[in-house]
This record gives structure tokens, C-alpha cells and sequence, in this order.
């Protein structure tokens, strides 16, 4: 891929362009540089904070949506924070395409594309760590299992960690936005191995040598709703008849997250993998994903 542009749109965040043939056009990366960095020298390298954003795939949702307060974090002064962004509902994966593949190949873009270029040209070390909310949570599980050695330690926050747990869900989201939900992993019958390929719980065997944190509500209202706090619109299929969401569950997609989460927990405690949890009240919202790294920060930073 090629810079198409580069712009600076703050003290230490830069904005950058890139011509993706993997996604086939323009996709965007934000960047918080370390201080020091607009100084460097060839050779000069930093570790590396991957900071992945849910299925709207806005590549400023870190910076401005959820208000983490990254710039104003000491601990991330000597850290380079890369924030992709991906085309909407990506979820972090090259896409099947019903056995044509081609665009979007969002795993590509990130790990082919971004990490070479920014390893090259932008300071970005071989030490790294990955987290993320909701389909980022999944992104930072699933790179770290798919390509192991590629993080040193991974956080999911709401995650949707163990998709192939609720197929039915991804078929119900997918076709609440008009997308083709066989297009993404296949048909989880027929291409079952796809769907498991991809799935950080078929995968945790993967990931038992690196720290893992997983953090979700239960889908209801939790102390940080507020009062008056909405339930989410109601997506036709969501709910499994067999497995009904609670009565007072407002987040219907905070619970699925919560049972995949958990799911993915207790495996990779069966594995004896180092994995620390923080399952409470609350819903799938922005408050308690700013909430979760800030708890999980210093695991990943110890890793680094």
C-alpha cells in the first residue's frame, strides 16, 4: 500500500491514508506517536499498542467517541498507539466471499499492509500488544491465535470472542444491515473449519503462552447507564429460543458477549493460560469499553 496522505490532527496524533489493494480503496490509521517521535532516527524503534474499534470501524472512535484520554496517559508517552480503522462490520477478517475471497481483506490490510508499512516508516517495533472492544475485542483474539508471536499479551472488552458459538447472531446482525452474512466465514455448516479457523475459542490452545483479559457486561443496566438508559433496538433473530436472554436484559448483545466471553475464559483456564476476567452489570456501551482498558492497561504494558 502507498500513503496517500498524512496529516497531523493534534499534539501527538497523526492521521494517515493509505491506498489498500487488500480492501480495494482508501482506508485510514490514526496514530499517538511517543513523544520524541517527530525527532527519530532511522532505526529508532517503540513498542507498540494495537487499539482495535468495533464493527463501525471508525479509526477515531478511541480518540474521540469513547473519550479514553489516551493523550493524557503517561504510561503511553513511550508507547506508539495504532488505531485501524476497517470497512464497516469487517470484523477483522479476509472475507470468504462465497469461496471467491478478494475485498475486504481486513486481516491482510492490518497485518500485511499496515504493520509492514508502519515498521518501516513510522517508528513501530517488534514488540507489541493488541486490544479492543466488541469486533476489536474478537480482531485482537483472533490475530494474536491465528498468528502466534505477533502479540505479547491480548485484551477484549464486550468481545465477540466465540462466534461460532452463535452463528444465528451473526446472521440476524448481518441481515439487520443488509449485508451478506454468508459472505463473511461461509455457511458455519458447510464451512464449518472456516468459522473455527477464525474462532479465538477453537483457537485458545493459541493463546495459552500470553496474558489474556476479557471484560463484558451482562446486557443489563449496569452503574455506568444512565438512568434513563435505552434498550438497544431490537434485531428480528438475535435470540436463540432455546437460550432466552433474561427478562431485565437490555444490552441483548452485551449478553451474547458475556456468555462468549466467559466461554472463552473457562477454555483457556482449562489450558492453564494466564487469563484475569471482569464480568459485571452493564450494557454494550462505550463507557464500560473506557473503563475495561484503563483496568487492562497495565497488563498489556507489563507484556510490553
Amino acid at each position: 500500500p502507498g500513503v496517500v496522505a498524512e496529516e497531523r490532527t493534534g499534539p501527538r496524533q497523526v492521521d494517515l491514508t493509505l491506498d489498500s489493494p487488500a480492501l480495494g480503496g482508501e482506508a485510514k490509521v490514526r496514530l499517538l506517536t511517543p513523544e520524541g517521535w517527530e525527532d527519530r532516527r532511522p532505526g529508532d524503534r517503540w513498542p507498540v499498542l494495537y487499539l482495535l474499534v468495533g464493527g463501525d470501524g471508525n479509526y477515531r472512535a478511541w480518540t474521540e467517541d469513547y473519550d479514553a484520554g489516551l493523550d493524557r496517559l503517561p504510561e503511553l508517552r513511550d508507547v506508539l498507539v495504532v488505531m485501524p480503522g476497517m470497512p464497516f462490520f469487517g470484523f477483522y477478517t479476509d472475507w470468504h466471499n462465497h469461496g471467491k475471497g478478494g475485498p475486504p481483506a481486513v486481516e491482510f490490510f492490518h497485518l500485511k499492509e499496515v504493520r509492514p508499512l508502519l515498521e518501516r516508516h513510522y517508528g513501530a517495533g517488534s514488540r507489541r500488544v493488541a486490544a479492543g472492544e466488541s469486533q476489536g475485542g474478537f480482531g485482537a483474539l483472533s490475530y494474536a491465535a491465528r498468528h502466534p508471536g505477533l502479540f505479547r499479551a491480548v485484551a477484549g472488552y464486550s468481545g465477540y470472542v466465540h462466534p461460532a458459538r452463535h452463528p444465528h447472531a451473526i446472521e440476524a446482525g448481518m441481515t439487520y444491515l443488509g449485508l451478506d452474512w454468508r459472505a463473511l466465514w461461509g455457511d458455519p455448516v458447510a464451512q464449518r473449519a472456516n468459522w473455527r479457523a477464525h474462532d479465538p475459542y477453537h483457537l485458545a490452545h493459541r493463546l495459552r503462552n500470553i496474558p489474556v483479559h476479557l471484560s463484558s457486561g451482562d446486557g443489563r443496566a449496569g452503574p455506568l447507564d444512565p438512568p434513563d438508559v435505552e434498550p438497544d433496538p431490537h434485531i428480528p433473530g438475535l435470540e436463540d429460543p432455546d437460550d432466552p436472554f433474561p427478562e431485565d436484559a437490555i444490552s441483548p448483545t452485551e449478553t451474547l458477549m458475556h456468555h462468549e466471553s466467559r466461554a472463552v475464559a473457562a477454555r483457556l483456564r482449562a489450558l492453564g493460560a494466564p487469563v484475569t476476567t471482569h464480568f459485571s452489570s452493564g450494557t454494550h456501551s462505550p463507557p464500560y469499553w473506557r473503563r475495561e482498558f484503563h483496568r487492562s492497561l497495565p497488563l498489556l504494558l507489563d507484556a510490553l
